[in-house]
């Protein structure tokens, strides 16, 4: 684990992700004194509520990570970018949640129950997953370890706090125009985004028609599990909740399994729960995952249009999946590699 003394830079500390990195901390019981919470000209000179008093937010910069020991980044890629390199150099170990040191091969791209051994001395600089393919893959990791996964369909259920708090605010502002039968207004979003679901907001590309959400559930996955081979059909799309993504998957195992077995390797295992109640119909859903740590796990079942052998086996399965994108999406995540990197 972090020591609860240890000196910690967030950077990006007044953002969605910032605040939860710091919510976590203080539920640590980490000291205000050893928080060092920074942000853009725009933020600094704010307060962020921590431990019944506050943190006051400084302006990031180079000079930010004198005498620390752990940065979280918590702001774009471009931030991160211009402040990695002085927090590397300043002896911090660092965990960026953007997306600019993801495909550097130099850089290990870790989710710590699937990759954590990656985590070591010697090692500066680590990048957290894009937070789909987090959930993803620590929903789907018992199962490749036990019975292989050559391919997986999935589709997901993206919360607009994936966006940012400014999405968040723009959902709760068109419900209110809506059902008050006024114009709805636009910033965030193309789309509008209450009572309406449409495809991720991030660009297409034009010749594969992949946008970039789906493509880095493809190429981040095929990284982590260092498995280029792995085939990974995504659907990325938006929906009107506030926070937690749910996905729906299809994955075809490289041996075949029963339904038991399946659910036998998803019990229990790091960072997963189980919720699969079908005499009730309860599974998952992203308000009971909000604000928990844990990827939620359900509707597990052989898939239907799929052959099974003679013991009744199936190489497709299909489950559901909710979880909170900015804690074990981002966050928690981020804080997690901090935890294995000082326990070593």
């Amino acid at each position: 684990m972090i020591p609860s003394d240890c000196a910690v830079v967030v950077v990006g500390a007044t953002g969605a992700v910032g605040r939860e990195a710091i919510s976590i901390l203080e539920s640590r019981g980490h000291r205000a004194d050893r928080i060092r919470a920074v942000a853009s000209a725009r933020s600094a000179g704010s307060e962020i509520p921590f431990a019944g008093g506050s943190l006051k937010v400084g302006l990031a910069g180079e000079d930010s990570f004198a005498g620390a020991k752990l940065a979280l980044f918590c702001a774009t890629s471009g931030v991160a970018k211009q402040l990695v390199p002085a927090a590397s150099r300043a002896g911090c170990l660092v965990v960026d949640n953007s997306s600019a040191f993801r495909a550097d091969p130099a850089v290990p791209l870790v989710i710590p129950e699937v990759n954590g051994d990656l985590v070591r001395p010697g090692v500066s600089v680590y990048a957290n997953p894009n937070c789909s393919t987090i959930l993803m893959l620590v929903a789907l990791e018992p199962l490749r370890k036990r019975f292989g996964v050559s391919r997986i369909v999935v589709s997901t259920y993206q919360a607009v706090s994936g966006a940012g708090a400014a999405a968040i605010e723009e959902l709760s502002r068109q419900a209110a125009e809506v059902l008050a039968g006024r114009e709805v207004t636009r910033n965030v979003f193309k789309e509008q985004c209450a009572f309406n679901v449409f495809s991720h907001n991030s660009a297409v590309d034009e010749s594969t028609g992949l946008n970039g959400e789906e493509q880095k559930m493809i190429s981040e996955t095929r990284r982590i599990w260092s498995d280029p081979g792995v085939e990974v059909s995504p659907m990325c799309v938006r929906v009107p909740v506030e926070r937690a993504h749910s996905e729906s998957i299809c994955v075809t195992l490289k041996e075949p399994a029963s339904e038991a077995q399946v659910r036998d390797a998803l019990a229990g295992a790091p960072g997963i729960e189980l919720i699969d109640e079908r005499s009730s119909n309860r599974f998952p859903t992203p308000l009971h995952a909000s604000g928990k740590d844990a990827v939620f796990v359900g509707r597990l079942r052989a898939d239907p249009g799929s052959p099974r052998d003679a013991q009744g086996r199936s190489r497709n399965h299909c489950l559901f999946l909710a979880g909170d994108q900015l804690r074990k999406g981002a966050a928690l995540n981020a804080v997690q590699i901090g935890d294995r990197f000082f326990v070593k």
